[in-house]
């Protein structure tokens, strides 16, 4: 290629020459040095060609492309592995998958509202921390339990009440074991401190945490679901259990049939999932009361056979599991939530929630491995 020019002087070929360089990326195009550029030719008009050699191409490497290709986008397959799962299991289950790293979330029926249960239990831990983080609360304020505060099927520390007539623990000792064993008297020992079930509201609402609810707290939840009424002498022995077992199929099965239809404690897994990824990131509370209550989870001791078993050596898990009450085979809510980080740090928020089932216990922790050894299968590609 070359470009004419009329027999000006050499100093106006010299500029156009410059203008001609700086219209050349510098990243892209690098011109040879003076002494290797060919002459310029006169011709017989008087006009002068001036060759444009061929270009150098800089030594400078190119941009590299993102280093995490699943930054942005889930990893190719990852949802179809999902939507498989989901299809093939029986009954009403949901699944959400989102990364807290990055920008992407999955979901199969990750907004309709299931039972949570026990894992409505963060919410009370992450409202208390946000009271002490106002300084409405400490971590050392000291909260007696009493046989009149009793409630209702797993509570290790009702046996302390009993046996002592009342204790005293703070509220760290009372997350801690609301979490890590899922202790029903620890919890509502907790939700009645930091003002019952319309402050933890108030907190998802603040946080616009999104189709999360908070019901009534474990005696009236677990008593509505079964078709009675509380009473505190239910929280007594197995009076409980015996007065469920007095009630008739039809008033039990009504009863149940209602709570799934519309729970009160109910929640989408896509909602769980966003709370977890904003709980990570830091934006739900302070960074110490984040870092206590994800060292909290981390610790946490129910369904080891759950997503925990899914995922491979290296892998971190913390999370919080959530059982509901059976009726003929079928469990009101089978659930585990959680935070996975990969070996290299990236992670997950992984929510697996089940409204109704006919499948045994073994088969329903089985598709909650399968969904978090999915997440690691397919992690970084």
């Amino acid at each position: 290629m070359k470009f004419r020019f009329s027999g000006k002087p050499l100093l106006a070929v010299s500029m156009s020459a410059a203008v001609l360089a700086g219209c050349v990326s510098s990243a892209a195009i690098v011109p040879q040095p003076r002494a290797q550029q060919p002459a310029a030719v006169r011709g017989p008009s008087g006009a002068v060609t001036v060759p444009i050699g061929q270009p150098v191409r800089s030594a400078m490497p190119r941009p590299a492309g993102p280093v995490d290709p699943g930054f942005r986008r889930a990893p190719a397959g990852l949802n179809e592995r999902i939507y498989e799962l989901w299809r093939a299991f029986p009954g009403k289950t949901g699944i959400a998958v989102q990364r807290i790293d990055g920008e992407w979330s999955l979901s199969q029926r990750g907004g309709e509202l299931f039972p949570q249960q026990s894992v409505s239990k963060l919410w009370v831990a992450l409202a208390v921390l946000d009271a002490v983080d106002q300084g409405r609360m400490t971590m050392d304020q000291r909260v007696r339990i009493g046989p009149e505060d009793l409630v209702v099927f797993h509570q290790p520390l009702a046996a302390r009440v009993r046996a002592e007539g009342s204790v005293t623990m703070s509220v760290r000792d009372l997350i801690e074991t609301a979490i890590t064993h899922s202790d029903n008297l620890a919890n509502d020992s907790l939700l009645r401190t930091v003002g019952g079930p319309a402050a933890v509201r108030a907190f998802i609402a603040k946080k616009d945490l999104g189709s999360i609810r908070f019901g009534p707290g474990e005696r009236l939840l677990q008593a509505g679901t079964a078709g009675l009424t509380w009473q505190q002498s239910y929280s007594v022995g197995r009076n409980f259990e015996s007065a469920r077992a007095a009630l008739s199929a039809a008033t039990r099965q009504a009863a149940m049939d209602n709570y799934l239809a519309n729970p009160v404690d109910g929640a989408s897994p896509a909602a769980i999932a966003s709370a977890l990824t904003r709980l990570a990131r830091g934006t739900l509370l302070s960074p110490e009361s984040t870092e206590y209550l994800q060292g909290v989870m981390s610790r946490t001791r129910s369904g080891p056979r759950r997503l925990k078993a899914g995922l491979p050596p290296g892998w971190q898990f913390m999370h919080k599991t959530g059982t509901g009450q059976n009726l003929g085979g079928m469990t009101a809510g089978y659930n585990d939530i959680g935070i996975a980080t990969a070996p290299d740090g990236t992670r997950y928020a992984i929510v697996v929630m089940m409204g109704t089932t006919s499948s045994g216990i073994p088969a329903r922790m089985a598709l909650m491995q399968s969904v978090s050894s999915a997440v690691a299968e397919y992690h970084g590609r």
